[in-house]
């Protein structure tokens, strides 16, 4: 059996970014453990703000169906999800929002495993807007989302100049998820 084809991206195009740390993390992790990791940057594929006009005048834009694409190759994806005023960034559900209205053959959503991670300057280390994704992917798109998520708070702080985890709570929540993806990954490889 092959081994499972994992996409790693952060809802964040910001240089420095956390939660761009947390997805360099979970690919190098997944690498490690076998996974053909693929890890994007959004910022590779900038997007106009969805508009259901343009959508129907021009049609859906090329960096859409290049991430749909992206997607649908995939056994399973993980997303580090920014917080932004207790909800997900405006780029990630953007870039959701498009990958949605590309109608090539193949679902970008379905049929694959979710994994979710968040890392915050807060205490709550972004679970609000790990609350709302997994609304989003789960109850709008139709996505197969894993329970376990991965919840870094002071983020300004958890990551060492490797980029590792000094946390040992949230290193064990993302060994564990990184673990659990593989697995479910796994599973649905074998129907």
């Amino acid at each position: 059996m092959r081994n499972p084809k994992i996409l790693v991206l952060s809802g964040s195009s910001r240089g420095g970014s956390f939660n761009g740390k947390l997805a360099s993390l979970a690919a190098k992790k997944l690498a490690i453990l076998d996974a053909d990791v693929t890890h994007l940057s959004l910022k590779d594929y900038p997007l106009p703000i969805y508009d259901g006009d343009l959508e129907q005048t021009g049609g859906v834009p090329d960096n859409a169906n290049k991430l749909h694409r992206h997607f649908q190759g995939q056994d399973g994806i993980f997303l580090a999800c920014p917080e932004y005023n207790a909800g997900i960034t405006p780029l990630l559900k953007n870039t959701l929002d498009w990958i949605s209205r590309v109608k090539e053959p193949g679902e970008a959503y379905k049929s694959k495993v979710f994994a979710l991670g968040a890392a915050s300057p807060g205490a709550f280390g972004g679970m609000r807007g790990l609350i709302g994704m997994r609304t989003i992917l789960e109850v709008g798109l139709g996505a197969m989302v894993l329970p376990q998520m991965v919840s870094v708070a002071r983020a300004a702080s958890a990551f060492d100049d490797r980029g590792e985890l000094t946390d040992e709570r949230a290193g064990g929540q993302l060994d564990k998820l990184v673990d659990a993806l593989l697995r479910a990954t796994r599973i649905e490889m074998s129907h």
